[in-house]
């Protein structure tokens, strides 16, 4: 799917998205990636859903974000509490959907001048 977007003045913006990858600012990728407006962290994790870590959630939680949106592939899935920790500690917000969900909200909550970030698991 194709996405129109509002004007966000050279920040990252989810372009398009399909099954088992994502468009940002026209470029493809179809590893597990984060995207804050000013910088992108391809495979941020190798892990899949089922193995993330809170390692995996420390490194979100240096992030110059207020939120962080956890996309978990194509269904909604949670992470384990006992993970989350490093975001607590850091009084992050964490928001999950699908990665589908994830790139619309991210990219609205951008063109607001919100700090956000996408965290996007494809496995």
């Amino acid at each position: 799917m194709k996405l129109q977007i509002a004007q966000t003045d050279g920040q990252n913006t989810f372009t398009a998205y399909g099954e088992g990858y994502v468009s940002v600012n026209a470029v493809r990728y179809s590893s597990n990636l984060v995207a804050l407006p000013y910088s992108l962290i391809p495979d941020w994790t190798q892990a899949s859903f089922e193995t993330l870590s809170s390692a995996d959630f420390e490194t979100l939680a240096l992030l110059d974000a207020e939120i962080i949106i956890l996309g978990t592939g194509n269904r909604l899935r949670f992470p384990r509490p006992d993970i989350l920790r490093p975001l607590i500690q850091a009084q992050k917000g964490l928001e999950v959907m699908t990665v589908q969900a994830a790139c619309r909200t991210y990219n609205i909550l951008i063109s607001e001048g919100r700090k956000a970030a996408a965290a996007l698991i494809f496995s």
